[in-house]
């Protein structure tokens, strides 16, 4: 395991869970694409960052106190212009325990979820589903163990309710399910070897699209001591 990542785990178990800004480091050491982002701790720093990334932006509280960003207010999509940027930013650091924002570009394409469990029985089981705030009501998942090849990771991906979505559904593009298969596989990789130390790990929302596939955001939780 890299360095790097072991000094975010040693850094982040005391907090239980690893924060946005160092999960996607993590999955970025793996090689697996996420959005590109800036965590911005201050308002000095924000219309710089902004203008590199390009309108329009997210931007997501980053919180040690804060897991559900979306319920605690900490979660703003779509913003098109510096005055929103600067409005949005300065409500989030009224939020408990600020550490700054995550801003990042705003993908678009079809919502995945891409997560893992540690199963006392099974061991490492991977979990390949439709994402977004949609995995809740419609749960259309396929499970495997881990780790898992490129055939199993497409006849995950296939086998969803979803699929027809996915392969280009009454004339959209379809995604790349080459991009996507070998995301799940490294991811697999990931939490295979992350396994004696994290509990759960949620990639939620994948976004998926006919360039590629890429982790919008991610959650590591560390088991229980």
């Amino acid at each position: 395991m890299k360095q790097a990542i072991i000094k975010i785990i040693k850094e982040s178990k005391k907090h239980g869970w690893v924060m946005e800004p160092q999960a996607k480091q993590i999955l970025r050491l793996y090689g697996l694409a996420t959005t590109r982002f800036h965590w911005v701790k201050h308002l000095r720093d924000l219309m710089k960052e902004a203008h590199a990334i390009g309108y329009p932006i997210v931007m997501k509280v980053v919180s040690k106190q804060i897991i559900h960003k979306t319920e605690s207010g900490g979660v703003s999509v779509g913003i098109m212009d510096d005055k929103r940027l600067t409005s949005d930013f300065n409500k989030m650091t009224k939020l408990p325990g600020f550490e700054g924002v995550i801003i990042e570009e705003l993908a678009e394409g079809l919502e995945l979820i891409v997560g893992s469990k540690r199963d006392d029985q099974f061991g490492t089981v991977i979990l390949v589903g439709l994402g977004g705030t949609s995995v809740e009501v419609y749960k259309d998942v396929a499970i495997r163990l881990a780790p898992i090849n490129k055939d199993d990771a497409l006849s995950a991906v296939l086998s969803l309710k979803a699929a027809p979505l996915l392969q280009g559904h009454r004339g959209a593009k379809p995604v790349q399910l080459d991009t996507l298969s070998n995301l799940i596989v490294k991811f697999s990789k990931l939490s295979y070897e992350l396994s004696d130390t994290m509990s759960s790990i949620d990639c939620n929302p994948v976004i998926c699209n006919s360039q590629g596939a890429v982790i919008a955001d991610a959650r590591f939780i560390f088991k229980e001591q």
